[in-house]
């Protein structure tokens, strides 16, 4: 769904290429409802410009930075050459997330949902994340904890993470640690199953991680940790190591934890 106000100075906006004149491009603002601005040929490009049509083409996506809004004139000054390489690719990005968003609204609450509805759901979700894709990643991700804060009822935060499980593709990282068990009991072995054990953490782990305990080789094994992000990752790595080292200790052994294998230390 399109924004129905005007966007701010300064603001970085998705639009298309409709008309080329000698004096300048005007283009269509794709997140903005009926809004069309002007992006003088000064501020196409750098430098001096002989032919505005050997910089863009009509039908063309361009990112612009929007220079001055004058509402009651309706008129929308841009700048293509304010934006640079990554500001470009980064806004592209957002936009083309958002364009996922709505659709996943449309799959969540009806192709047919009327504009106030989508405007309070989005709206409730704005209130607690930076966008509605990130409101649906985090529901994917976490499930109705992620929407703790959401003002919405029941019936509609379960109709969120239903549809965000079913479409949203979730990033993941992968992180690696290896801890030495050793026991100088007789019934040793028995006392590093039980760190191993301890460590894989007896299925009290989050449904969006996966944490594997492989053995590499006497003393040595690997804990390797599969989360949404870092943070998740590296949290649930140590605290497998610490229920490890806590259990081992318990039975009199030793943990000793290092993120490279032991052949591969200088």
């Amino acid at each position: 769904m399109k924004y129905s106000g005007w966007p701010d100075p300064g603001e970085l906006v998705v639009g298309k290429v409709d008309d080329i004149a000698d004096f300048g491009v005007f283009v269509d603002l794709e997140e903005y409802e009926d809004k069309r601005g002007l992006c003088h040929i000064s501020e196409v490009a750098s430098g001096w410009i002989k032919n505005v049509r050997d910089h863009v083409r009509e039908g063309q996506t361009v990112v612009a930075k929007v220079l001055e809004v004058n509402e009651s004139s309706q008129q929308i000054d841009l700048s293509i050459k304010d934006v640079n390489e990554h500001q470009r690719k980064e806004k592209i990005q957002e936009w083309k997330n958002e364009q996922k968003a709505d659709k996943w609204m449309a799959l969540a609450f009806g192709e047919d949902i009327a504009d106030d509805r989508y405007q309070s759901i989005a709206n409730a979700l704005l209130a607690e994340f930076e966008s509605l894709y990130d409101g649906f990643e985090q529901a994917a991700i976490h499930g109705i904890e992620a929407l703790d804060g959401v003002e919405l009822d029941d019936d509609e935060l379960e109709t969120i993470v239903e549809t965000a499980r079913q479409n949203v593709s979730v990033p993941y990282v992968n992180v690696t640690g290896y801890v030495d068990l050793r026991s100088p009991a007789g019934d040793g072995v028995d006392d590093v199953k039980e760190a191993l054990k301890a460590a894989e953490g007896d299925g009290e782990i989050g449904d969006e991680i996966e944490l594997s305990v492989t053995y590499v080789g006497a003393p040595e094994y690997r804990v390797k940790v599969k989360a949404p992000d870092y943070k998740t990752a590296e949290t649930e790595l140590e605290s497998s190591v610490a229920r490890a080292r806590e259990a081992i200790e318990a039975a009199g052994g030793t943990a000793e934890y290092h993120r490279e294998r032991s052949g591969d230390e200088e």
